[in-house]
């Protein structure tokens, strides 16, 4: 399974699951899987690159052969997010995917949404109550959503991710759960995984 380079502590694998809209972002990141059989995404967080900063940022990123952004942060509000992406976009025509934390931070300045199911853990409002939420606003938003199962790995301490989500994190050592977990997502119709343990892991 061919997967993408999203930070050193992050892992994001794309699921092999039917084509649908040829112009969407999955299909994208899929056709840049199967031509290479990896790619490169990198993950920004607004409460750590001021939009100033932003536009040479994204240049960067972009002269070194990135093939998306996932914008989020744990602590972003909808009016910050549209005023960085739009910085982003100055300097880039890569696709640009909301990486939301919350409600709060999906924006129709952002070509898609991954929506995060945190199938690591067992809280109800991150498996399926904030999605039927967040479904109508989507809608709305003309937002290419990309279901994703969202992982929580044991790193030894508390990340933001998992006190945000009242998750606990798949053990590290039990690479068998998270292979079971990760299946139980492709079966649910999960197009992506996305494992993370935290900054710094």
């Amino acid at each position: 399974m061919g997967g993408y380079l999203a930070a050193p502590f992050l892992s994001l694998h794309i699921l092999p699951v039917a084509r649908t809209n040829s112009h969407s972002v999955y299909d994208h990141l899929l056709a840049i899987r199967h031509e290479r059989g990896a790619g490169f995404i990198v993950l920004i967080d607004p409460d750590k690159l001021t939009e100033r900063e932003a536009p040479a940022f994204a240049e960067r990123c972009t002269a070194a052969g990135v093939d998306a952004f996932f914008i989020g942060g744990s602590l972003m509000h909808q009016s910050e997010v549209d005023r960085f992406v739009g910085r982003l976009k100055l300097a880039t025509d890569l696709p640009i995917v909301a990486f939301p934390g919350t409600l709060n931070q999906l924006s129709p300045a952002c070509d898609a949404v991954l929506y995060l199911s945190v199938v690591s853990g067992r809280n109800p409002e991150h498996l399926i109550g904030q999605h039927v939420h967040a479904a109508p606003m989507i809608k709305r938003l003309g937002l290419e959503p990309i279901p994703t199962g969202y992982m929580l790995i044991e790193s030894g301490h508390i990340t933001t991710a998992q006190y945000m989500s009242g998750s606990l994190p798949l053990p590290r050592h039990k690479p068998e759960v998270a292979a079971a977990t990760g299946l139980a997502a492709e079966m649910m119709g999960m197009k992506l995984l996305f494992t993370d343990a935290g900054s710094g892991a």
